[in-house]
């Protein structure tokens, strides 16, 4: 018997099956098909950050339903068959509630509204999943003022009731409606317009929609709030989540000592001869070579034909990156061909040498630490 075991195959790995995180909500989570292109819920980007190993993303978002009326039309049906221990439940409504025009929809805030959501928490705790209440996607809307478009909140007192259930009932709470508030504030009234459905080739301009940029960028304002009630996640989230902004970003924005700049290389370009000793003609752009607070050096450099950087010793890492054309590089004692997309990294006490090669200009783009005070 012990020859037997001993000789017996190993057992295979025991496969563990994805968990599933569910989406019930509106318009702004649901799914859309090609012909509605570009608009996009966030829900269709959840995926692209999870492990599908690890999570499938199932999403039974409707546009234009409420709490309310998700449940009374059937949509919650399929999501009880299917919902299991383990899984997760967002849940994201009040856009539709808001709508009083409508009885099939509106939920009053104050008791309505709360009550529905309760609904769906209760479901998830029976099936032995874990329910997260999401407050609203913000809408795009700025009111312009004297000093700066001022973001107004259109959700009014929905948002606050969602964050009382979810402190009342003790559940995960994402506030979709604080983080893409931030976001959008940071953003600005234009610059916030392609992530939303302003297309005018299909005269759209919808402030509460998105485009895939939106869905994406909001996808990941959901998932950072995941992984804040839960820091497990992130071993299983595949993609950067340091997405959005902080509450204070327009007042940090005020207090910056330097503004963030956009250069043009026009007016900047400096004819030198090939630096270190190098042979020919060169012609760099020092940008931002005089801006205050910089730790570093960022240049480009044209090295014409025949032209070079001399040899010679570092007392400081540099990097040389290649836009176009094509060079020799000896670094301590080797040589090698670069062309576009190679990126060499001369390190403290290396010496160095590039050279350019063949017809067209060697155009590399460096950077280097300044030296300390």
């Amino acid at each position: 018997m012990l020859v037997a075991a001993l000789h017996a195959p190993a057992a295979e790995p025991r496969q563990v099956a994805p968990r599933q995180v569910f989406i019930v909500g509106d318009s702004t989570a649901s799914e859309y098909g090609a012909e509605r292109a570009p608009r996009q819920g966030w829900g269709m980007q959840l995926q692209s950050f999870l492990d599908p190993a690890a999570w499938q993303v199932r999403n039974h978002a409707q546009s234009g339903r409420s709490s309310r009326s998700f449940i009374e039309e059937g949509w919650l049906a399929p999501v009880e068959r299917s919902l299991a221990r383990g899984d997760v439940l967002l849940i994201q409504f009040g856009h539709n509630d808001e709508k009083a025009e409508d009885p099939t929809r509106y939920n009053e805030p104050a008791q309505a509204f709360p009550q529905w959501l309760a609904r769906y928490v209760a479901l998830a705790r029976a099936k032995g999943a874990t329910p997260i209440l999401v407050t609203p996607l913000a809408r795009r809307k700025f009111e312009r003022g004297s000093r700066i478009d001022q973001l107004l909140d259109t959700h009014g007192a929905y948002p606050p009731a969602v964050r009382a259930l979810a402190a009342r009932e003790g559940v995960g709470l994402v506030d979709l409606t604080a983080s893409s508030m931030a976001w959008l504030r940071a953003l600005g009234d234009e610059a916030s317009k392609p992530f939303f459905m302003h297309v005018p080739g299909q005269a759209q301009a919808d402030d509460t929609h998105l485009q895939a940029r939106g869905a994406t960028a909001v996808a990941c304002l959901v998932v950072a709030g995941w992984k804040a009630l839960d820091p497990a996640l992130a071993e299983q989230v595949v993609r950067d989540t340091d997405c959005g902004a902080r509450d204070s970003a327009l007042e940090d924005r005020r207090a910056q000592a330097h503004p963030s700049l956009v250069v043009g290389e026009a007016g900047l370009a400096r004819q030198q001869p090939g630096p270190h000793g190098g042979a020919g003609t060169t012609t760099a752009y020092p940008f931002f070579a005089d801006a205050p607070g910089l730790s570093f050096f960022f240049r480009k450099r044209v090295l014409h034909k025949g032209a070079g950087i001399g040899l010679h010793q570092h007392d400081k890492d540099e990097v040389y990156y290649v836009v176009s054309g094509t060079g020799r590089y000896i670094v301590d004692g080797s040589i090698r061909d670069v062309g576009p997309g190679d990126a060499m990294l001369t390190r403290t006490g290396s010496t160095h040498s590039l050279m350019q090669d063949g017809d067209e200009d060697l155009v590399i783009l460096l950077a280097y630490p300044k030296a300390a005070d």
